[in-house]
């Protein structure tokens, strides 16, 4: 009965605990709350909108309550839950729309025009605006359709633990996004796995990543609901009111990428911020540089990596508090219901300390994508997920990512792994940002090339970044030119866009 309902199981266990506080809007819900509202979402699709079980509802918002209310209406209804994301122009928003075919459109008043400029050409039946001043027409005002809806359970009990329940598309860095299918048993799984090793049910975690996002839904929103916890949801990312909401609402573990680490580091509430009520935080989507680990540790903060990917969950591995420091740079060890292993080319074990493709299975692992069976088979061989990292695993079995696989350039006959790269150029204090590719040498093949961002207020030289890697690299791993810039140019997830970059670099 609640094995797609769980906040149907919460307002039973905890029907009066804060489930969530949005900020944006000012509002404290509990899981009695929360689930009420969903109930009557839930009506609504399957008595108005006639959504059976497989039917896709596409919703384009920023972080707000209603769309995790969406989300559970969704797992209540049998149906398929696609978050679109909302920076995407209209073109890019209508392939996604054409490919998954959704019957069902939630959006954001916000985005009114871009709703009108794609409606001619996609095929959508119902329109439902968040945040409107009623409906007319065709489209639909949300909380005049949630007042007309009874607020008893709806339960399609014909959906199976393999049934999709996301499609959350990837941000199409090497070509045409890929809807990813996440099944009920995936989310389930992901949040089995969280749960063992990194949360509790008083944890109060900061959610900021974008909904649409598998860092904002599944790393802890999903699993603090399926725990009884708190989330904290943030509309966007803002350094300081991070700050402010860290010490105001006694965040206690939150996740976050290095560049918005580094934004709080860079802000001037960071060293007046009251952060006790942490127990950790959590670094992942690219390494992060090691000062600014150790700028959170020195306030007291438990500082971790992790290491997650849409298709397997991002709870792949964790990091024990005891090791976090003396491990710095690693993503951990894989989680308990997780399996990783280093394999060379041929698809062989590589000895320890060696470097190769990382490879996974799980329970948490995705169904494939969503109408592109040549990507999947592609993707899963025997069983095993291929991510595309390169990882090397020590002799007491942690991981660490040296980079992607594609990102891998050979200079001179030799490997040069741009993550290494990075690493130390992070350790100039004067750099903010950097970023290495491999570019075009008539003698050596392939040269490096980095990108850097200064600190505000510092400058540096191409000679004073090349110098600062002399006697920490091998020669053939040192960039050769220098480009500087004033940002880095990122995905949604707030991942550096290389293929920009060679773009830049060629």
């Amino acid at each position: 009965m609640y094995k797609t309902d769980w906040l149907e199981k919460r307002e039973l266990l905890t029907p009066n605990r804060i489930a969530l506080i949005d900020v944006a809007a000012g509002t404290r819900y509990t899981y009695r709350h929360m689930n009420r509202r969903a109930n009557r979402l839930a009506h609504v699709l399957v008595d108005r909108f006639n959504i059976e079980r497989g039917d896709r509802i596409a919703i384009l918002s920023l972080n707000c309550s209603e769309f995790l209310e969406t989300l559970f209406a969704v797992a209540k209804a049998g149906a398929i839950l696609v978050p679109l994301n909302h920076r995407l122009v209209s073109e890019e928003l209508e392939y996604i729309i054409n490919d998954c075919q959704p019957k069902v459109l939630i959006y954001e008043g916000h985005f009114e025009e871009k709703v009108k400029d794609i409606q001619p050409r996609v095929n959508i039946e119902f329109y439902v605006r968040l945040h409107g001043h009623g409906g007319s027409g065709h489209v639909k005002e949300y909380e005049g359709l949630l007042n007309t809806a009874p607020v008893t359970p709806v339960h399609d009990t014909t959906v199976e633990f393999e049934d999709p329940f996301q499609i959350l598309y990837t941000s199409g860095t090497t070509g045409k996004p890929k809807g990813v299918v996440l099944s009920h048993r995936m989310i389930f799984w992901n949040s089995v796995n969280t749960m063992i090793r990194d949360i509790l049910p008083t944890d109060i975690t900061l959610t900021h990543t974008p909904l649409f996002y598998t860092g904002g839904l599944n790393v802890y929103t999903l699993p603090l609901f399926h725990l009884g916890g708190r989330v904290v949801l943030m509309q966007s990312w803002d350094a300081d009111l991070a700050l402010d909401l860290i010490e105001k609402e006694k965040i206690t573990m939150f996740f976050a990428i290095p560049t918005q680490f580094q934004m709080m580091l860079d802000s001037p509430r960071f060293h007046e911020t009251d952060l006790s009520s942490l127990r950790f935080v959590v670094a992942g989507g690219a390494p992060c540089p090691s000062p600014v680990m150790e700028a959170f540790r020195k306030k007291g903060v438990m500082f971790k990596q992790g290491y997650g990917l849409t298709e397997v969950g991002p709870g792949v591995t964790a990091m024990e508090f005891e090791d976090a420091e003396r491990k710095t740079g690693s993503i951990g060890v894989p989680n308990f219901h997780m399996e990783a292993r280093i394999v060379d080319d041929e698809g062989q074990t590589v000895e320890t300390g060696g470097i190769g493709e990382l490879i996974l299975r799980a329970p948490s692992m995705c169904s494939g994508y969503w109408n592109d069976p040549g990507a999947t088979r592609e993707a899963f061989q025997d069983g095993w997920f291929h991510t595309g990292d390169l990882a090397r695993q020590d002799e007491e079995g942690f991981l660490f990512i040296v980079g992607r696989k594609k990102d891998m350039f050979i200079s001179g006959g030799m490997n040069v792994y741009p993550a290494e790269v990075e690493s130390v150029l992070y350790r100039n204090p004067k750099i903010a940002e950097v970023a290495v590719i491999g570019v075009p040498h008539e003698k050596w093949g392939e040269v490096g090339m980095a990108f850097v961002v200064c600190k505000n207020g510092e400058q540096l030289t191409s000679d004073e970044v090349i110098q600062s890697c002399h006697n920490k690299l091998a020669k053939y791993k040192i960039p050769k030119e220098v480009k500087f810039m004033d940002a880095l140019p990122k995905g949604p997830s707030g991942k550096i866009l290389k293929k920009e970059l060679i773009k830049r670099g060629g």
